[in-house]
C-alpha cells in the first residue's frame, strides 16, 4: 500500500519520463502534459471545468476531458487570451474549437507569445483563419526553417506566400523531413522557380507513402507505366492528390463511356483533378450529343474539360445556337442529371 508521498514520487517519475521522451526521441509540435493520476482532485481543475462550460460553452464531457491540461484558479490569464482572440477577429465558435484542440493555449501570454505568431502568419496571407493552430505552434522550430529551406533552394517569395496561404499546414514539420522532400522533388526535375515545384512539395508532405503506392497501383491498372505516371505528376502534381475512388470513376467514364485512350489521359493529366459531377460527366455527355447531331466531328480533352464554364458555353453551346437552339436547355439537363441522378458520386 503506497502512502501519499510515494504516490506523488511515482507520478513525478512517470511524468518526467513522458516529458524527456517527448522532447528528445519523439519531438512533436505541441508539448502537452496530462495529469496522470486518475484520482487527482485539485480544486483548480474544478474551476477550469466551470470556466470552460460558462465562458466558452463547453459540454460537461468536453470540459472534463480538457481539465487535465488546465490548472488555474482565477480567470485572469484565460480571459486575456480569449479577449485577444476576439480582438483579432476570431468568433466565439472558432475560439471554442481552438481551445478544445489546444487547451494549454489559455496559459499563453497574449502579447508576447500569440501576437508575434499572429503577425507573422498574417504577413503571409490569411492562413491563420484556415489553420489557427499556428497560435500554439513553435514557429521557430517547425515553420521558419522550412520556409528558409524553400528560399535557399530558389523558390520565389511570392510563390511561397501564395502556397502558404492555401496550404499552411503543409509547411509545418521537422526541417529534416522537409529538406528530404524538397531534395526529392528537385531530383524529379521540378524547377524551384515554378509554382508546380511548391505544389509537388506540398503533395509529398500531405500524401503518405502507402497512399502514394495505392494511387500508383490504380494508374497501373489503367495501363500507365510507372515512368508515365511520374511524367503525369511532373505535368500536373495534383494527380497524386486525387483520391483513388475518384481516379477510378474518371478513368472509367472517359475510357469506357467516352472511348478515350487511357494513355491520352496520361498526356493530359489535369482532367484527373476536375470535378467528376460538375464538369467531367455533364460536359462529356453533352459532347456526345453534339457528335450525334453532327455539330462537331471531334474534341480534345483540354478543350472539353480544362476550359472555364463561361468559355465552354461560348464554344460548345452558343456557337451552335442558330443550328440547335435547344442546346442550352440540353446542357442544363446534363448538369441536373449528373448532380442528382445516375452519376452522383460525391467526388469534387
Amino acid at each position: 500500500m503506497f502512502n501519499r508521498r510515494s504516490k506523488d514520487i511515482s507520478v513525478f517519475h512517470r511524468l518526467s519520463y513522458i516529458v524527456m521522451n517527448n522532447s528528445s526521441s519523439k519531438p512533436s509540435l505541441f508539448l502537452s502534459v496530462r495529469c496522470i493520476s486518475k484520482t487527482c482532485s485539485d480544486p483548480s481543475q474544478s474551476f477550469a471545468v466551470s470556466y470552460l462550460k460558462e465562458k466558452l460553452g463547453f459540454s460537461p464531457e468536453s470540459a472534463l476531458a480538457a481539465r487535465n491540461y488546465l490548472l488555474f484558479k482565477t480567470p485572469d490569464k484565460p480571459d486575456s487570451v480569449i479577449a485577444f482572440l476576439e480582438k483579432h477577429g476570431f468568433s466565439k465558435t472558432k475560439i471554442k474549437k481552438i481551445i478544445a484542440a489546444r487547451p494549454v493555449l489559455l496559459y499563453s501570454n497574449a502579447e508576447k507569445t500569440l501576437l508575434p505568431k499572429l503577425e507573422f502568419v498574417r504577413s503571409k496571407g490569411r492562413a491563420i483563419k484556415r489553420y489557427p493552430m499556428f497560435l500554439s505552434c513553435k514557429l521557430d522550430a517547425y515553420l521558419l526553417p522550412n520556409i528558409n529551406i524553400l528560399r535557399d533552394n530558389g523558390a520565389p517569395e511570392s510563390n511561397i506566400i501564395s502556397m502558404f496561404n492555401y496550404h499552411p499546414r503543409s509547411f509545418i514539420g521537422t526541417a529534416d523531413q522537409f529538406k528530404e522532400i524538397v531534395k526529392e522533388v528537385k531530383e524529379m526535375g521540378f524547377n524551384p522557380l515554378w509554382l508546380k515545384f511548391l505544389l509537388a512539395v506540398i503533395i509529398f508532405k500531405k500524401v503518405s507513402k502507402p497512399a502514394m503506392e495505392r494511387k500508383l497501383d490504380v494508374y497501373k491498372k489503367w495501363g500507365w507505366s510507372e515512368p508515365e505516371i511520374w511524367e503525369a505528376f511532373r505535368r500536373y502534381p495534383s494527380v497524386m492528390e486525387t483520391s483513388e475512388e475518384k481516379i477510378v470513376a474518371i478513368m472509367d467514364f472517359l475510357v469506357n463511356k467516352m472511348g478515350f485512350q487511357s494513355l491520352l489521359i496520361a498526356n493530359q493529366p489535369s482532367v484527373i483533378a476536375r470535378s467528376f459531377e460538375k464538369r467531367i460527366v455533364p460536359r462529356g455527355l453533352f459532347a456526345q450529343d453534339l457528335l450525334s447531331k453532327g455539330l462537331i466531328k471531334n474534341f480534345g480533352l483540354s478543350a472539353l474539360f480544362d476550359t472555364s464554364e463561361k468559355r465552354f458555353v461560348q464554344r460548345f453551346v452558343n456557337q451552335y445556337e442558330c443550328k440547335a437552339p435547344e442546346l442550352l436547355t440540353l446542357y442544363k439537363e446534363k448538369l441536373d442529371l449528373t448532380i442528382g441522378g445516375k452519376y452522383k458520386s460525391g467526388y469534387s
